[in-house]
């Protein structure tokens, strides 16, 4: 089976444990996921079967948005509600200082994503070093921050929504407003991803292939057994011969084709559409 759609992980699993799920749903093993989300998450997550998780790179999945509820006054080394160790009693803020706290996340920013990451430490995962006791340190990293929206605050949880670039921490965004609130500590208690680029949930329906790629379609105006046999391409022959990424529509499959220092290769061969 050749499919790629958009699932909903509840909270309390892994994204591995949820793709075996799903694999026996469809009866099917050859399958994979993009973006994985930490177990007391939940939201999208996108799904391939067959040669669809081969396009996960070429998809139009950024940016991100997510709704977190962050738990002010919670202590955690998680940064989240598994490893909560102390909770602060805190006077209730004013609405405005609230909302002023999660705008000012907008722009650019720079920060330390979590210990309790998948950032690699001399060929480790920093979980792994941080559940084992183990001290180190992180460099900080770099993140756009599109949008911010504050949704609710019924103290002392605040629960926000933010669009963000790939590879963002919303748990250390949680952080940030704590500390821009003159708190040590804060801790999310919920986070929902709602969308991944142009991905929302929708109850598992296939997606289009053709409509679901971050790279321009490109057309080939040579024979097209080249194309279907997949046949060197020569550079004359395409419509858009910069050097890039593109798709070749090949009617019941694409091919995707990399073009570099005037030479055309297959980056992926046949992909049917289902």
């Amino acid at each position: 089976m050749n499919r790629l759609f958009v699932a909903y992980k509840p909270t309390g699993i892994s994204s591995n444990f949820f793709l075996s799920q799903l694999k026996r749903k469809y009866n099917d093993k050859k399958a994979g996921f993009s973006g994985t989300l930490d177990p007391f998450a939940k939201g999208v997550l996108l799904i391939g079967f067959g040669s669809h998780t081969k396009l996960f790179r070429f998809l139009n999945k950024t940016p991100k948005t997510y709704r977190a509820t962050l738990w002010l006054g919670a202590a955690s080394d998680s940064l989240d509600s598994e490893m909560i160790k102390n909770v602060e009693m805190l006077e209730e803020f004013s609405l405005k200082k609230i909302k002023d706290a999660v705008k000012s996340l907008e722009g650019e920013l720079e920060y330390e994503p979590p210990i309790f990451s998948a950032k690699r430490i001399n060929g480790q995962r920093a979980y792994d070093l941080a559940r084992a006791g183990k001290e180190f340190s992180l460099n900080k990293i770099n993140s756009s921050i599109y949008e911010t929206n504050l949704i609710s605050y019924c103290h002392p949880f605040v629960t926000f929504e933010a669009t963000v670039s790939e590879g963002t921490y919303i748990r250390s965004l949680g952080r940030i407003i704590a500390h821009r609130l003159g708190l040590e500590h804060g801790s999310l208690s919920a986070l929902e991803r709602l969308s991944e680029g142009q991905f929302r949930f929708d109850g598992e329906k296939s997606l289009d292939i053709k409509k679901s790629l971050n790279i321009a379609e490109n057309f080939y105006l040579g024979e097209m057994d080249n194309l279907k046999y997949g046949r060197v391409l020569a550079l004359e022959d395409l419509e858009i011969q910069k050097d890039g990424y593109y798709w070749l529509d090949n009617g019941d499959n694409i091919s995707v084709i990399n073009i570099e220092n005037q030479t055309v290769k297959y980056e992926l061969g046949r992909i049917y559409t289902c």
